[in-house]
């Protein structure tokens, strides 16, 4: 009997992968067909709001990396899902998609698949501006120099979840040391943290970087400060309701350019369309008209390219 019961799970989870893939084939058909059908639209979309980072102007909205480099913040499997979705060929084939709905910026990782993705669409005359999330780590990072050489990037980022850490253990020289040796290098230098309180001390600390990327959720709070101020600790990364409104109120009061990323808790808040779209609203209503959003997609189930790109324009636009 035990026998047969795991021969019968054995069977269920083949049958559900190959749904699964059968699903996500016709999805990618359906994707590209919007895609098309999007280029065809472009020249009657309305602009997309714009703010300037250094002399650079770039779309108020970002693409960005997590769902391409398969870093879900959820499951396994929805992470190997993702990384196994987006192929080069697809990770082109998307950012070229943003184009056409206005979106000029792409925050990426330096690796071997976005290294590629950005020589493919540089040799197909792609006008993409591009923000590198970096933090040289040695063994593990590039050298900088190597990033430039190979992406061309406009800005570098320090990490945010190593920005934390490092401000966590009495090191945030390093992250100092880190934004100077980005401008020596010709680039606009940022910051990304998950704690506000590290973009605030940096501000109040007159550092001498370009831009901030903001997370809206708190997602490397230690232990045991969830423990001392919950009286508990959440299984896996940590998303509070109250952390937008902590993060925002912090962007607020710098006056560099904040990026604001997980605007949509890394997918927790995308179950119901008009949920994604005041998230969006509640974002460009509590960050500054000089700030924008970074925003990463998974386009296969629905065009979150083309959606997202309609809230931008109806949130995003800067009044008076």
């Amino acid at each position: 009997m035990a026998e047969r019961r795991e021969r019968g799970a054995v069977t269920g989870r083949r049958e559900f992968l190959e749904a699964v893939s059968a699903t996500a084939a016709a999805s990618g058909l359906a994707w590209a067909s919007t895609a098309r059908g999007a280029e065809e639209q472009s020249a009657e979309a309305d602009p997309m709001p714009t703010i300037q980072l250094g002399e650079h102007r770039i779309s108020r909205l970002l693409a960005g990396w997590n769902p391409i480099g398969g870093h879900s913040h959820t499951t396994w499997n929805m992470a190997q899902f993702m990384r196994e979705y987006f192929t080069v060929e697809r990770c082109v084939g998307f950012l070229q998609n943003c184009q056409r709905q206005g979106i000029t910026a792409w925050q990426f990782d330096h690796t071997e698949k976005g290294v590629a993705a950005i020589r493919k669409l540089k040799e197909s005359g792609s006008p993409m501006k591009l923000i590198c999330l970096h933090a040289e780590r040695p063994t593990f990072d590039a050298p900088i120099q190597q990033v430039v050489d190979e992406t061309g990037p406009i800005a570098m980022v320090h990490h945010g979840g190593v920005t934390d850490a490092k401000f966590r253990t009495g090191r945030s020289q390093e992250v100092h040391d880190f934004v100077k040796k980005v401008h020596d290098h010709g680039m606009l230098a940022g910051v990304s943290a998950h704690n506000p309180d590290n973009i605030k001390q940096i501000a109040d600390e007159g550092w001498e970087n370009d831009l901030f990327m903001t997370c809206f959720y708190y997602v490397t709070r230690p232990r045991e400060q969830q423990q001392e101020k919950l009286g508990k600790v959440t299984v896996g990364e940590p998303f509070f309701e109250s952390d937008p409104a902590e993060m925002t109120a912090v962007a607020r009061q710098v006056d560099k350019p904040c990026l604001g990323f997980k605007i949509l808790a890394a997918g927790r808040s995308c179950w119901q369309p008009k949920k994604v779209e005041k998230c969006f609203q509640v974002a460009f209503e509590n960050l500054k008209p000089i700030d924008g959003v970074i925003v990463g997609m998974f386009p296969v189930y629905r065009d979150e390219v083309a959606d997202n790109a309609k809230y931008t324009r109806k949130y995003g636009v800067v009044k008076g």
